[in-house]
């Protein structure tokens, strides 16, 4: 894989935004930007533990499906589902139909509703590295770090599934807690 593509539009990007007009927008507009709040990184946690084994950009086109079917990922209302909401999510093709998956949602976020307002966010951002050097090149963008490690041993430790330190190093690049865009990428220059 190359480290850069440009697209259509002149502008050089991450190769992995390839030339898919949503996956761009993703890397250009979302991708590396500091995201908080508890609901947006709940959602981020889900999306992220649904795209393990999978494509990110499978969940990206499932995401407003995803959205609709866990009331935007509104912790009160998801930690209420019951069996038959598991019963119902298992038969939608428009999401990711893993009952394993959907259960840890579910659980999860009846861990964030015991949570005090913004612990989740202020949790998740703690473990963001103090010092981190942006890659040159897409070889030296790590898959784990001991900072991924450490947020997704926190969360098991506090009942949270489906945040392996692989998916929490993702988490942390979308979320912008690192920036993981390689030089010549207009958004490490920006």
């Amino acid at each position: 894989m190359t480290d850069l593509v440009t697209g259509a539009d002149g502008i050089r990007r991450c190769a992995w935004a390839g030339a898919d007009a949503e996956y761009q927008r993703y890397h250009d507009e979302e991708w590396g930007t500091a995201l908080h709040g508890d609901r947006r990184l709940f959602e981020k946690m889900s999306l992220e533990g649904f795209q393990a084994g999978l494509a990110w950009i499978t969940i990206l086109r499932k995401r407003p499906r995803f959205r609709e079917v866990f009331h935007d990922f509104d912790p009160a209302v998801v930690a209420a589902f019951g069996p038959d909401d598991v019963e119902r999510l298992m038969q939608d093709a428009g999401i990711i139909r893993n009952r394993a998956k959907i259960e840890a949602v579910i659980g999860n976020a009846g861990l964030l509703e015991r949570m005090a307002d913004g612990e989740l966010d202020a949790l998740m951002w703690s473990f963001a590295p103090v010092a981190h050097t942006p890659p040159r090149t897409f070889a030296e963008v790590p898959t784990v770090t001991a900072e991924s490690t450490a947020l997704s041993t926190e969360l098991r430790r506090r009942g949270f599934r489906f945040v392996g330190p692989t998916t929490m190093y993702a988490l942390m690049q979308s979320a912008g807690m690192v920036d993981d865009h390689v030089a010549g990428c207009w958004r490490a220059e920006a």
